[in-house]
């Protein structure tokens, strides 16, 4: 029987989500009697040899924590971002947008309605609207028609309670963190576990926001700059799907930037400015030696990875890792989710969209393609997985 060997980064945790939730919500004991010197001597000579060996290894593959641990905490929380951490994560993700006055918050889209409780404040009936984001017609709450301390007042529910009911338990419970509250937590998880967590910030909409007079970037911007992390050996990457904010970043950020892309469509400020390249475009090889001028990786979605036959099945893999390669591009592709309804196929469980699936199964296959690292709503299934491919 092969035995697994964890890596460091699991060695705080046990390896289940229960295990896990207990370590996050349950205190640490506190001795009741004084420890023996001579125990306490040795077992600290051991610990700072094991920190010392540990700190000279670097573990190659990224595992982010995409919004968190998101696959057992409503996303973009602390909650979920402190589990991810506590899991395993190298990173953790916040996706950005910005409230009225200015403040970067963490959350999946400007709607709101969808990941918080306002509309059951009728405080805020009257804020209910409808805009353009990107050209698509959206009802709803957006978090830029609210200053901070209005924000403060939601509280974050599950996205897709369809899938992750058992996520619902935790509804109403959890504030909308800021940048600066992910930046603080990642530092005093980093203290806790002995190794650093690091953060992969995502810019969302930034034409939306540059239109509405709130552009993201600028925050962005100094908001690195005043916690000391604007230079090339911080523990941060800069994401977004579209293309010239990365350009205009890459000026004035020393962090590696990635370039997100999809497997349809085009960014959006392409489409605003008549550029008739699409996504597929920026994968071609041509594509991917542009991007490398300003950026350090590519984020593909996984079927530009590993497209999907006829039976939804993986099929044969894209020359698109060995091409990023070629060009000097990591590769970290996204989202890798255990429900049946996010995997291949062949990966199912049952024919229960909610049910758990094979994530190791898929996982193995896109490692054996080539990527770098990887994007996950389920992290300790990410981490066990790359301890038995060792």
């Amino acid at each position: 029987m092969k035995r697994t060997v964890l890596p460091r980064r699991f060695v705080p945790v046990a390896a289940s989500a229960l295990a896990v939730t207990a370590a996050v919500l349950v205190p640490q004991a506190v001795p009741t009697s004084a420890p023996d010197p001579t125990a306490q001597s040795s077992a600290q000579s051991s610990a700072q040899s094991s920190a010392q060996s540990a700190a000279k290894h670097r573990d190659d593959f990224v595992i982010v924590g995409h919004r968190g641990a998101s696959g057992y905490r409503p996303e973009h929380t602390l909650a979920s971002y402190e589990l991810a951490a506590r899991m395993g994560a190298d990173y953790i993700e916040p996706d950005l947008v910005t409230t009225k006055d200015r403040v970067l918050v963490a959350r999946h889209e400007p709607e709101i309605g969808g990941t918080t409780d306002v509309a059951a404040h009728p405080e805020f009936a009257g804020r209910k609207k409808t805009k353009l984001l990107d050209g698509v017609a959206v009802t709803g709450w957006f978090a830029e028609d609210f200053t901070l301390a209005e924000l403060r007042t939601l509280r974050a529910k599950e996205r897709i309670p369809a899938i992750r009911q058992h996520n619902t338990v935790f509804d109403g419970h959890y504030k909308v963190p800021t940048l600066q509250e992910v930046i603080d937590l990642s530092r005093r998880l980093s203290r806790e576990l002995g190794r650093p967590i690091g953060i992969y910030p995502e810019t969302k909409h930034p034409t939306y926001f540059q239109q509405q007079g709130l552009a993201l970037e600028p925050v962005l911007v100094r908001t690195l700059n005043r916690n000391g992390l604007n230079r090339p050996d911080a523990k941060v990457f800069v994401q977004s799907f579209e293309v010239s904010n990365l350009k205009a970043l890459h000026e004035r950020l020393r962090v590696p930037l990635v370039q997100l892309t999809s497997s349809s469509g085009a960014p959006y400020d392409f489409v605003v400015a008549g550029d008739p390249r699409t996504y597929a475009d920026i994968v071609s090889p041509a594509g991917l030696r542009e991007v490398a001028r300003y950026a350090k990786g590519l984020g593909p979605a996984k079927d530009q990875v590993i497209p999907l036959d006829a039976a939804g099945d993986l099929g044969t893999p894209t020359a698109l890792v060995s091409n990023a390669h070629r060009a000097g591009l990591v590769v970290h592709p996204y989202t890798f989710r255990v429900e049946n309804s996010f995997l291949p196929a062949e990966f199912d469980s049952s024919a229960a969209a909610a049910d758990s699936g094979n994530l190791f199964g898929e996982i193995a296959a896109f490692r054996r393609a080539g990527i770098d690292g990887l994007f996950t709503d389920n992290t300790d299934i990410a981490v066990a997985e790359e301890a038995e491919s060792k």
